[in-house]
């Protein structure tokens, strides 16, 4: 467990203290974010907050895990994805070139070093063989999936920061007991650098993660646990991340649907995702992104409860949860389109802060 706790604090003071530095060079270099008309946040605050997280994560894995053949590519990747970040924060990429830059960051590990998924252990199927022509296309759209969801829910004061946090420790705790040590060390230090970012993130934000944080944390949380099921074959792997991120990935699917019958591109930002009609109800920012965090919490313990249960009950549990949160989310009114005050011509990203 000392090595655990080694891995966290790393993590923790090299992300809390590097974060005021980023900011001044975020200040110094003009990567602020402006509040507008979609934006829920006012005056200038500065993003890039993304690389302290990175150099948390990264120092703490240096100094605790080690290098090993996997965790080099994970590193590389993460690099690569991590400078197409910061560009787009300072600049503003267009949505396919972030795109393409997620898709090489996503090759580099499946294709470069053979981080993806070829077997897998389902419950009532037994073995099952992915062939290279299955999974790799389908690891990279994993990886990427996962890069987009946390990038989407990046939209108030603390809110991707806490929701990776509580989602890297369920992941943790699953992967400690499989005895996976090398992936729950990188969920350890995720959570730590995350946590650490959320003393400045916090409402009222002194920084942003931008780009550069998000994708980072979704690219992270995917790779690992790609990680994990390639070491033991186990479905469970991949299903706890599935659920304990269950709320922007349900977030983020509810988009493209309402885009989707509205008739509008499935990229335009749009404030009708569930953190901005928490905020129609009258909520203020800090409440929604509790409300957010428990949903989180709660998803993760339903994911690592029904690992340990008969298959059936537990896809029965996992389906009453999903059920009651798509009503609730629903009767929100997430699926309807609020357009009023979002311009696709303004789009800067896949994502990003456009509705913050």
């Amino acid at each position: 467990m000392f090595a655990y706790a080694y891995t966290f604090l790393t993590a923790l003071v090299v992300t809390f203290l590097l974060t005021p530095a980023v900011k001044r060079f975020a200040l110094k270099i003009g990567a602020v974010d402006k509040p507008n008309a979609r934006k829920v946040h006012h005056g200038l605050i500065p993003r890039l907050g993304g690389l302290a997280i990175y150099a948390g994560f990264m120092v703490s894995i240096l100094c605790t895990v080690g290098i090993s053949f996997e965790m080099v590519g994970i590193m590389l990747g993460a690099t690569v994805l991590v400078l197409v970040g910061v560009v787009d924060d300072v600049y503003s990429l267009p949505a396919k070139v972030k795109l393409l830059g997620q898709i090489f960051s996503a090759a580099i590990v499946v294709i470069g070093f053979g981080i993806h998924i070829d077997w897998l252990v389902l419950p009532m199927a037994g073995l099952i063989y992915l062939p290279a022509l299955i999974s790799i296309p389908l690891t990279i759209f994993w990886i990427i999936g996962f890069i987009n969801t946390v990038n989407l829910i990046d939209g108030l004061d603390g809110l991707a920061a806490g929701v990776a946090a509580i989602a890297s420790v369920a992941i943790a705790m699953l992967a400690f007991q499989m005895g996976q040590w090398e992936s729950a060390a990188c969920m350890v230090a995720m959570a730590g650098s995350a946590l650490a970012f959320l003393q400045y993130n916090f409402n009222p934000a002194k920084i942003f993660m931008g780009d550069t944080g998000s994708m980072f944390l979704g690219y992270i949380i995917a790779v690992v646990s790609v990680l994990g099921a390639m070491k033991t074959a186990a479905a469970a792997v991949l299903f706890v991340p599935l659920i304990a991120l269950t709320v922007p990935i349900m977030d983020t699917l509810m988009a493209i649907v309402r885009r989707k019958l509205s008739g509008i591109p499935i990229f335009a930002p749009d404030k009708s995702h569930l953190h901005h009609r928490l905020l129609a109800q009258g909520l203020d920012q800090k409440h929604v992104v509790l409300v957010m965090y428990a949903l989180t919490a709660f998803f993760s313990c339903v994911a690592l409860l029904v690992i340990h249960l008969k298959p059936y009950v537990g896809i029965a549990i996992v389906g009453v949860a999903l059920a009651v949160f798509l009503l609730w989310a629903k009767k929100l009114g997430v699926l309807k389109e609020n357009m009023a005050t979002a311009n696709p011509k303004e789009e800067h990203g896949l994502n990003g802060h456009v509705d913050k």
